[in-house]
């Protein structure tokens, strides 16, 4: 591929974080760690990735919740509209996690982030991650 077809991300959450906090209205989760941005697409203060071309990328999602006994909701949404979501409701465990992904379909410019639409992250959500890629152009 040419060097300006390249796109693919890697953030993490080293630290934990209240995403659902006042203030935080759309409870986007954001990731302060960033091992991977190819193409500088993945927007760490939006906690976005932003496409650079029309195609199809892969996504991945894992998002932990620990000591916290509501059930949450993790949705990647593309332009605010929800794609793929994951739960994780298990009462009896100290740590869980919800995990998802899959293709989706993008345009120049289009964008795609994580939202918590369920519960909240109040125990922690530290070793959360997301990732993507572009996986071919159309």
């Amino acid at each position: 591929r040419p060097g300006g077809l390249k796109a693919a991300f890697s953030a993490i959450r080293g630290t934990n974080h209240e995403p659902a906090a006042p203030g935080n209205e759309s409870k986007a989760i954001h990731f302060d760690q960033v091992l991977v941005n190819i193409g500088r697409h993945f927007d760490r203060d939006l906690g976005a990735f932003v496409a650079p071309h029309r195609g199809v990328y892969s996504f991945a999602f894992h998002v932990v919740k620990v000591y916290n006994r509501q059930t949450i909701q993790v949705t990647l949404t593309l332009n605010g509209r929800p794609v793929i979501s994951a739960f994780a409701g298990d009462q009896e465990v100290t740590r869980e996690a919800a995990a998802s992904g899959g293709l989706v379909s993008m345009e120049k410019g289009d964008r795609v982030a994580l939202q918590l639409r369920q519960g909240n992250l109040v125990g922690g959500w530290k070793h959360s991650t997301f990732s993507g890629f572009l996986l071919f152009p159309l």
